[in-house]
């Protein structure tokens, strides 16, 4: 049997590492990825190799040459011009795979039985067979879910949170029969995850998951290389030392030397022809190359260090990598995490902080203290973007440094001369955050239309209005108000792809930020018109003359933090009274006691006033909590249920989109109607997608969301909100509490538990497992549904926390008390048994 190894990847997010190296040829125990790769291969009794190879090809085959030495014959394709992708370069190899071959990663370290995998693959005769491991976190992979025969029936490649169904992920090794090529285009770009493997699904053809056991970690990242060394030195893999063990777990190399009163702990790796002086400290866990010098009195505590590099006296090294020929000087220090890049010079008693980066070839200075990665790049794993947009403490993650970098690699992914809208809340904190991104903005050649303090429904409008390539509003998030919220939105004004936020990610991270000459730095205005303009846009979509003809009074309570209010100037230009309660601009962000207690009174307000209807406006203009003309609040799953009876009887026929934890009376109202229900993931950019692209949609969203009326803008808009159902409600000849009256009788709860990151994909798969296929809908997290009736428990992990959400939902109170008391035992028992797992 041949195997292809697949060799051709930069390693982007090893870097610096990768520079001038390739991935596979990264080492781990002072060999190259590949060596262990092709060791394993003959130990399995495949010795005739296909590399494909595009990223600096000369670094392996100067190396390998043809492969004699290794006791394997190589032999090499080169991608010359483009990567052709992962199945594209093995299709290029077509006419040497005439029988069934093996196709492995040249980035990962693994000791799987590569034999008991080819064997199942011929007793399944399948066409194409996955070699799949099971992870803890399986977020980073590609996930694969088979049936009970382990024939594949799904993939979800890099999925959310919410969407990780199982745990068996794709390790990059395969075993196909050559005819699976024909599927693939000739001198075209293709991948065997996102293109071959689902056609092959698609078209019927046997392919099988084999679920191998034994060790697998992909070294893709910087934190999983030192994981890989600290795993193999430990010999939780089976793989090849080039060292003779001297001593129970201490390999040493030859012609080296070490003084006697070096201190060396096990287990530690010394490689050829090093040396090692007097008082030197080596702890366990420490893998030093060939041609290595260690001063005296030096402290490594596992440290990955390569070949020639020379550590001086007293210098302190903990868990971080220095690479091949770099200086160390005396007394420096490297601190876990941090990466040194091939050939650098740290100075004497120079300090490099945990995480930092330093590029190859680089000096820090005697005495420098380095805090950020030095020159141009960084892939450190980090996740900007979390379920809605940059989030985190206000000027503590969200810092002034901080916006200026984002507003930067955020302009570097528009096309230059490119018009931005920049708006924000009205607290002195988003004031300075939304300045600081003007200002990476304009120094990447982006101009800006600054529409300053307003509200985001407002900006949304504005997108599709003056031409511009997207935007970004700066606010207080809606639920920490000790916290900063960006968001970004397209020229449409929805939400941005994870796509887009992905580019804007690497960007960020690698800091490849695009830097215009002084004449193309960008410009800043302010539109004028922009209130006039929402307004008109507003008006369009209401019945004036009915508003006009209630004589409603209402009352407003905008909780002193909505900037761009003009709903009251509106009603009242349509004949309304409107009072507004608590519109002053105030800094400090309200809390959620203090919001009930506003809450209160505004129901007091409201009964006293004997008004129609009052409205608690929140989030800057994209929610809120009604309260009827008895002064009771209507807020959440009752709010929906409200907004979509409204709808759907000014509207019938049309369709809503909720999220995938929205309670069943949505359905049952939209039956009454003759009307068409659309569930989504429970997260704001699909609710704002999902609305925009399906055909006859009144209404989108949730009470606690905030609703969308796609006619208006994409976005959630509270404002009009409020006005629509005030028109609707005149029109209906109906009072809020009459439409309550109305809506089902559904009982919806949910219970929170915590849920380690690491418990939620085998959380997924074992409720995969344990419910018939007919019982499941997996839009979002893991929801068991009842065929006949409108019975289900959902369990949805958190996006951004370790938690998971369990909601019950039916219109028998005590099933759904007895559903959520069992699925919270079932779901607590399975974190517990997971977590004592982990633990040993």
């Amino acid at each position: 049997m041949r195997a292809v190894l697949m060799a051709g990847g930069s390693g982007t997010r090893l870097r610096p590492l990768t520079c001038d190296l390739p991935k596979p040829m990264v080492p781990v125990l002072n060999r190259p990825i590949a060596e262990h790769i092709i060791n394993l291969l003959k130990r399995h009794h495949i010795t005739e190799v296909i590399a494909t190879l595009h990223y600096l090809p000369d670094v392996m085959r100067d190396y390998f040459q043809d492969g004699d030495d290794f006791g394997v014959e190589i032999t090499y394709s080169v991608e010359e011009d483009q990567p052709l992708g992962t199945a594209g370069c093995v299709k290029n190899i077509a006419e040497l795979l005439d029988d069934t071959f093996l196709v492995i990663s040249g980035d990962s370290i693994t000791d799987f039985d590569l034999t008991a995998a080819i064997d199942f693959h011929r007793q399944k005769k399948s066409k194409a067979t996955l070699i799949l491991t099971r992870v803890p976190n399986p977020i980073e992979f590609g996930v694969v879910i088979t049936d009970k025969d382990y024939r594949i029936r799904r993939f979800l490649e890099k999925p959310s949170t919410s969407e990780i169904f199982s745990d068996t992920v794709n390790t990059g090794t395969y075993i196909l029969e050559p005819e699976v090529l024909d599927y693939l285009p000739e001198n075209e770009e293709s991948d065997f995850s996102k293109d071959l493997f689902p056609l092959l699904l698609e078209k019927g053809e046997p392919m099988y998951g084999y679920v191998a056991e034994g060790y697998w970690c992909d070294v893709g990242h910087l934190d999983a290389y030192r994981e890989a060394h600290y795993d193999a030195v430990h010999r939780k893999v089976k793989i090849d030392f080039d060292y003779e063990e001297k001593s129970p777990g201490i390999w040493i190399g030859h012609n080296t030397y070490i003084d006697p009163t070096a201190k060396l702990e096990t287990p530690v790796i010394i490689g050829n022809n090093c040396r090692i002086g007097p008082e030197a400290i080596i702890e366990g866990g420490t893998i030093i190359g060939d041609n290595v010098t260690i001063g005296a009195g030096a402290d490594l505590k596992r440290p990955i260090i390569w070949n020639g590099a020379m550590i001086g006296d007293e210098v302190y090294l903990a868990a971080c990598v220095i690479a091949r020929g770099t200086r160390v000087d005396r007394r420096a220090q490297v601190l876990e995490g941090a990466i040194v890049g091939p050939l650098s010079t740290v100075g004497e008693e120079a300090q490099i902080n945990t995480g930092v980066r330093v590029w190859p070839s680089k000096r820090i200075e005697s005495g420098a203290i380095l805090n950020i990665n030095l020159i141009w790049g960084s892939t450190a794993h980090r996740n900007l973007f979390g379920q809605r947009g940059v989030s985190g403490l206000a000027n503590i993650d969200i810092t002034p440094e901080f916006a200026v970098k984002l507003g930067a690699a955020y302009g570097s992914t528009v096309k230059q001369g490119g018009k931005v809208i920049v708006s924000r809340d009205q607290r002195s904190v988003s004031r300075m955050v939304s300045r600081s991104i003007i200002g990476g903005l304009m120094s990447v050649g982006v101009h800006i239309q600054n529409l300053q303090s307003t509200a985001i429904p407002i900006s949304r409008t504005m997108a599709s209005r003056i031409g511009v390539v997207g935007g970004i509003h700066v606010r207080v998030h809606p639920d920490r108000p000790d916290s900063i919220l960006i968001e970004f939105f397209d020229e449409q004004g929805i939400n941005i792809s994870k796509a887009k936020e992905k580019k804007i990610e690497g960007a960020y991270f690698k800091e490849d930020l695009r830097r215009v000459g002084i004449q193309e730095i960008g410009n800043l205005a302010y539109p004028a018109g922009v209130i006039d303009a929402y307004r008109q846009t507003f008006e369009t979509q209401l019945n004036v003359e009915a508003i006009r003809n209630s004589g409603s009074k209402i009352v407003i309570d905008y909780v002193y933090g909505v900037s761009g209010a003009i709903l009251p100037e509106l009603l009242a230009k349509f004949g309304c009274d409107a009072v507004v309660l608590n519109a002053s601009l105030r800094q400090a962000a309200v809390s959620n006691q203090e919001r009930e207690i506003l809450l209160h009174q505004l129901g007091q307000v409201v009964e006293v006033l004997k008004a129609s209807l009052g409205a608690q406006v929140s989030a800057n203009g994209e929610q809120f909590i009604l309260v009827d003309e008895a002064g009771l609040p209507i807020r959440g799953e009752q709010l929906t249920a409200l907004m979509v009876n409204t709808i759907f009887t000014a509207y019938p026929r049309s369709t809503v989109v909720v999220p995938v934890n929205a309670s069943s009376a949505v359905e049952e109202i939209a039956r009454r109607h003759d009307g068409r229900v659309i569930r989504t993931k429970a997260n704001p950019t699909a609710l704002m997608e999902a609305s925009q692209k399906n055909l006859n949609v009144s209404l989108g969203g949730s009470g606690e969301t905030g609703f969308i009326f796609p006619q208006l803008h994409p976005g959630f808009d509270a404002m009009f909100s409020v006005a629509k159902l005030l028109e609707m409600l005149t029109i209906q000849e109906r009072s809020l509490a009459q439409v309550r009256a109305e809506l089902p009788r559904v009982y919806h709860k949910s219970y929170t538990l915590r849920c380690p990151w690491k418990v939620k994909g085998a959380l997924m798969r074992y409720l995969v497992e344990v419910h018939p296929t007919e019982h499941l809908e997996l839009i979002d997290g893991v929801k068991i549904i009842n065929p006949h009736n409108d019975n289900w428990v959902l369990i949805l992990p958190d996006a951004g926390e370790p938690l998971v959400h369990i909601y019950a939902n039916s219109e028998d109170r005590d099933w759904v008390e007895q559903s959520l008391r069992d699925y919270r035992h079932q779901v607590q028992e399975f974190i517990e048994q997971e977590q004592g797992e982990l633990a040993n």
